[in-house]
């Protein structure tokens, strides 16, 4: 990325950090979703800012914004949109559905039926809605960013695995520090800060990070790492279900934007660790005696972790990367991100 292209980013960082008090990773997670043309499940108890964040990310982007409330009542055709007849042309006219925009926030998906639920599996992952055998595609850039309640609070329904498996990374924003409640407590008191945000990055120069972020270098030590992360979790005596060839490519794909937001041109086996409970754990499924041990799937993705080995790095290359030896994981020539 050059400098006007990193300028973007930390315009829409600083932007999201002015709402959201106290969780910067969070914030950097959620763009790195973006950068890698993921989807972000943003899971937890209600109250602590789920559907801020979601409408920060999509308000300091100028693109097309649709919010979704998932009610139990709600329709597939209320999502992807529905023909109907219009007596004057005699013919059925097409009215899309909310989810033809650029960021599409899903508020407590999980309150939806499944059936409701499923109405976005094809645009998720192939960017596209069929209606009566018509296929529409959808803008670019396109990210669904979905909240959800955990699933012992009452009146949810669990995402389908097909569902879950479509988001690329869940995270969990938490409660904040004293401090950080404390601040929130002065900038939240009057009115909401979302009423005076402004769009600091065009829906083009989003486009243009994400171009920059395919063109990340992935030597082939750390794509075997990756892969051997996934493949163990289908192996696991703890799980009854691993993780997808698509996670392996989801987690491929967010180790590029994060190393594209660390300033590199190549990603490194960091990148997949630091990003791995993220990407994979609200994929996978515990056995009924992990669970009656209280063993959770981040756990188990933390496990093996621990048990993978880690790819060593090669001979350092003089001017590699930043001005500096790199650590042998890129081919290409250096130049600054």
């Amino acid at each position: 990325m050059g400098d006007d292209l990193t300028s973007v980013v930390e315009r829409v960082r600083a932007s999201v950090e002015g709402v959201i008090e106290g969780k910067p990773e969070v914030v950097q997670l959620s763009l790195t979703v973006l950068l890698a043309e993921g989807h972000l499940l943003i899971e937890d108890v209600p109250g602590v800012g789920k559907t801020m964040l979601a409408k920060a990310l999509a308000r300091s982007i100028d693109c097309s914004v649709r919010r979704i409330q998932f009610t139990p009542d709600l329709l597939p055709s209320d999502i992807t949109g529905v023909s109907i007849w219009d007596q004057q042309r005699r013919d059925f006219e097409f009215k899309p559905g909310a989810i033809f925009a650029q960021v599409v926030i899903g508020d407590e998906i999980n309150r939806a039926s499944p059936k409701t639920q499923s109405a976005l599996l094809e645009s998720m992952e192939e960017r596209q809605v069929t209606i009566d055998g018509k296929t529409y595609e959808l803008p670019s850039p396109f990210m669904v960013v979905a909240t959800q309640n955990p699933v012992e609070m009452e009146g949810t329904y669990p995402l389908p695995e097909a569902q879950r498996d479509r988001f690329m990374a869940r995270v969990s924003v938490g409660y904040p520090s004293a401090e950080a409640e404390l601040q929130m407590l002065d900038v939240h008191g009057g009115v909401s800060p979302l009423e005076d945000l402004q769009p600091v990055a065009h829906a083009h120069e989003i486009v243009k990070l994400i171009e920059a972020v395919r063109g990340v270098h992935v030597a082939e030590p750390v794509r075997r790492y990756a892969v051997e992360l996934v493949s163990a979790t289908r192996t696991h005596p703890d799980l009854r279900l691993g993780a997808s060839p698509r996670a392996t490519l989801h987690l491929l794909r967010a180790a590029k934007a994060a190393a594209a937001l660390n300033g590199r041109e190549y990603a490194l086996p960091d990148d997949v660790q630091a990003l791995a409970v993220a990407v994979l754990a609200h994929r996978l499924l515990p056995t009924a005696q992990a669970q009656l041990n209280r063993r959770t799937a981040e756990q188990v993705v933390q496990e093996i972790l621990q048990r993978t080995p880690v790819p060593a790095s090669a001979p350092q290359q003089s001017g590699f990367g930043l001005g500096r030896g790199g650590p042998g994981y890129g081919q290409q020539p250096p130049r600054r991100l």
